[in-house]
Parts: C-alpha cells; sequence; structure tokens
C-alpha cells in the first residue's frame, strides 16, 4: 500500500505548467513539522517534501494557494531516476497529490506575501491525541451482525 497525507505550509506559491501534450502540472515544496521537539530547542524541526500534482489537482492548487499557507494533502510516493550533468545516476523521490484540502480558515490564512519574502514561522503544536478509557467501548455480545 503507498499512501502518503500531508499536513503543511507551502514552501513558495505553486505556479501551473503545461507540458508539450498540454497536460497541466506543478511541482511545490511543503514544510510539514516532525511530531517531537529535542528537549531545549526554540523550534520544532521541520521536513521539506517535493510534490508533484497533475490537470485538475494541479490547476486546483495553483488557483487557491499560495506561499505560507497551510495546505492538506493525499497522493502516494514515487521514485524516479535520472543522469545529471556529470553523467551521475540520481534517484528523486517525490509526492504524487491526488487530492489537496484547505486546512485552515481563509481568515487564518497567511497574508500574501512577494516572492523573495521568508517564509513565515509558525509555532503551533501538533494535534494532541488522547487515550480512550475503558467506558468509551462497549462490549459486542455475539458475532451473528458483524459483517465479517
Amino acid at each position: 500500500m503507498n499512501v502518503v497525507c500531508l499536513l503543511g505550509r507551502l514552501t513558495a506559491t505553486p505556479e501551473l505548467k503545461t507540458t508539450q501534450g498540454g497536460v497541466s502540472v506543478t511541482s511545490f515544496s511543503v514544510a510539514v513539522d516532525r511530531t517531537y521537539q529535542p528537549k531545549g530547542a526554540e523550534q520544532r524541526q521541520a521536513d521539506f517534501i517535493n510534490c508533484v500534482a497533475w490537470r485538475n489537482t494541479a490547476e486546483f492548487i495553483c488557483r487557491y494557494f499560495q506561499k505560507g499557507q497551510r495546505i492538506a494533502l493525499q497522493g502516494s510516493l514515487q521514485s524516479r531516476s535520472y543522469n545529471d550533468k556529470d553523467g551521475n545516476r540520481r534517484t528523486v523521490f517525490e509526492v504524487v497529490i491526488d487530492n489537496a484540502f484547505f486546512a485552515e480558515s481563509k481568515s487564518g490564512a497567511a497574508a500574501p506575501r512577494s516572492a523573495d519574502s521568508q517564509i513565515p514561522t509558525y509555532n503551533e503544536a501538533p494535534p494532541a491525541f488522547t487515550n480512550a478509557s475503558v467506558g468509551d467501548f462497549e462490549e459486542i455480545v455475539g458475532d451473528d451482525d458483524l459483517p465479517f
């Protein structure tokens, strides 16, 4: 199974391009906070994930998202290999996006920025997960109603 879900902020405003065959495509990077923060660190570390979207998904992302805006993505991890200018074999990993979702309200979105401005710093905590208590579950008596 190859499913990738990301929640992060765009590092640059995505630009729509078109292949020679007329297919819409955009490549962009998303800064995704790690779920832990090392002791003594002032800020969470982030990973910068390369993504590519095609056709309607690419058009949607380019139309409605900009640098610094929070975005939720679903896709699959793919690798591709190529030879660089020195003839060395290189492998690139990227997430091919199937679906993109708004991850913040319009009023919570980052203000538009010029292309040369710095990526804003956001000190948001990751979602908190709580443990369930015994009272949150009920015992199933008999298995006649189970679908499996």
